[in-house]
């Protein structure tokens, strides 16, 4: 390459099969975008990937139309990370450490019931 550096990103994707087994891909790329993922889903298809159950994603702009595009009975949704980061962008930063240990109290529930109660006295705070 002459001694040039080019900057490339590594994406992989991990999925989980039916038996429980975990399956990785590895995909290269100069920029994430839609069109990236939906050549990537498409290669997948064509590999065998009959359907998605749930797909998690960062909510890049388009991803959910490539997903459904090429898997239509897939659900997609937000990852939790993603989630929140979102909520956080919404605290003020002295109020961040108190916010995630009582949001983690709503994640870690031990049942549905605990988590809305959990929740809903972060709401009220």
């Amino acid at each position: 390459m002459d001694g040039k550096i080019t900057h490339k990103a590594l994406y992989n994707i991990l999925g989980v099969n039916k038996e429980g087994c975990k399956e990785i891909g590895m995909y290269i790329s100069e920029s994430e975008g839609a069109n990236f993922w939906l050549q990537v889903l498409t290669d997948l298809n064509d590999r065998g990937l009959k359907d998605i159950l749930i797909a998690c994603t960062d909510n890049l702009r388009g991803f959910t139309d490539a997903i459904l595009s090429v898997f239509p009975k897939a659900q997609v949704q937000l990852c939790i990370v993603h989630q929140i980061r979102n909520s956080l962008k919404y605290i003020a930063s002295k109020d961040q450490k108190e916010f995630m240990r009582d949001l983690k109290l709503v994640y870690r529930a031990t049942s549905k019931e605990v988590a809305e109660d959990n929740l809903l006295g972060l709401e009220e705070k």
